[in-house]
């Protein structure tokens, strides 16, 4: 889930395999090893994914204490879809994970958020979690034909999800096609009618809720001492900031139990076809809870010649399918009407990257423009390192932040 940029040092370009950097457990200070070790390790990541909900629902709860009936107008200034989009951009490079937006923008929704400003923030996540990668491309300028490579391999996912945004948003605006979709899946998972399904979802809601409970109530409780809004404005600052603190912490746990299988699953797939790569991609990324962390370990493999572009253009697509678990989780922090527009915020999530990979990658015509992109951009950033500069400036902090900017004072 945390956009951690792994440690790994690559072997030649004539070798498949990757050594990397031994990760260590926290809990190893302790002196715990082998079986007792994995044991806490697994039980840090359920601690973890316990607080994760638990800030979420605190986010919630907090808006609402901030905003009253007033959250719309609140958000006036990101009204405008492409404000909106921007915002998503900037907090997602800002923090280095779209797991955290993404969770964040469900406590949001649930706490009276609209959906139609949350739904361009949940695209602008997808392009900001791009920078981790291209960030890592970095460390490979010195050797001008490695730092192709590696930059065309990390701005393919740039170029890839730019074109699911140019692609869909519009088709939002005009159909409010992502809206209707995630909404008829959240009414099925939680309505009156939905099945089994539903049944499920709220049996599985209202125990999440009524685990959580106690701990969101505690730290509610403990920051009463303030009259609203700021009540409410402190407890989106602590959820936002346990976030980002059991994000990183189950990023760390989660690599420690399953890079090794995340490894050799990356090894035995991405290279046999686009389905398979697609599929890894998902898979690992589910695995360790992080996109930026399994698309960066793919560019140092790129930038040694070990895996091609085209090889690595699959995985970044299934990487964003898979992150997209986070946000489900999630949702399962809100029950009743406030479950249901949460899971919808994370169906958005969802269904924005399935359609992204049906379409784009499903059409041979479309499937070849970020694979030109990257090349193209590849090309121009080894010959001219200032490029590279000013597309990660441009991209990912200049041309959002003018056009917030723009938006405010206009």
């Amino acid at each position: 889930m945390t956009d951690v940029v792994p440690q790994a040092s690559v072997t030649t370009a004539n070798t498949s395999q990757v050594e990397p950097k031994r990760l260590r457990s926290p809990f190893e200070r302790f002196g715990l090893t082998g079986r007792p070790l994995r044991t806490v390790n697994w039980l840090g990541v359920v601690a973890g994914v316990y607080v994760l909900i638990t800030a979420v629902e605190l986010i919630g709860s907090g808006f609402k204490a901030a905003t009253g009936d007033t959250a719309e107008s609140l958000f006036a200034f990101a009204s405008n879809p492409f404000v909106a989009l921007m915002v998503g951009v900037l907090f997602t490079a800002a923090t280095q994970s779209s797991s955290t937006t993404t969770s964040v923008t469900v406590g949001l929704v649930a706490g009276g958020l609209p959906i139609q400003i949350a739904i361009p923030m949940l695209m602008g996540a997808n392009i900001g979690t791009t920078l981790t990668n291209t960030l890592v491309s970095l460390g490979m300028v010195r050797d001008r034909e490695s730092f192709r490579r590696a930059f065309s391999a990390a701005t393919v996912h740039d170029f890839f999800n730019l074109l699911a945004v140019a692609i869909f948003l519009p088709l939002e605006l005009a159909f409010g096609l992502l809206q209707r979709v995630s909404g008829w899946l959240a009414g099925a998972s939680s309505g009156a009618d939905g099945g089994i399904v539903a049944t499920l979802f709220a049996a599985i809601g209202t125990v999440v809720d009524t685990v959580t409970e106690p701990l969101a109530n505690l730290l509610e409780a403990g920051t009463s001492f303030l009259p609203d809004p700021w009540h409410g404005v402190l407890m989106i600052v602590l959820g936002i900031g346990l976030i980002l603190g059991v994000i990183n912490w189950l990023g760390r746990l989660l690599k420690v139990l399953m890079v090794g299988k995340a490894a050799q699953m990356l090894h035995s797939s991405v290279g046999r076809g686009p389905i398979s790569g697609v599929a890894s991609g998902a898979a690992v990324t589910m695995m360790v809870q992080s996109s930026s962390t399994t698309t960066s370990l793919m560019i140092p493999l790129a930038g040694s010649g070990t895996f091609s572009l085209k090889q690595v253009y699959p995985f970044t697509v299934g990487a964003n399918i898979g992150t997209t678990v986070t946000a489900l989780i999630a949702a399962f922090a809100f029950t009743g009407a406030e479950g249901e527009v949460a899971l919808q915020a994370a169906f958005v999530h969802v269904m924005f990257n399935v359609f992204a990979a049906l379409v784009i990658f499903g059409m041979p015509l479309l499937r070849q423009v970020p694979l030109r992109g990257a090349v193209w951009l590849g090309n121009v950033a080894a010959a001219n390192k200032l490029w590279a500069a000013a597309w990660v400036l441009g991209v990912f902090v200049g041309v959002p932040m003018a056009l917030i900017g723009l938006t405010v004072l206009l």
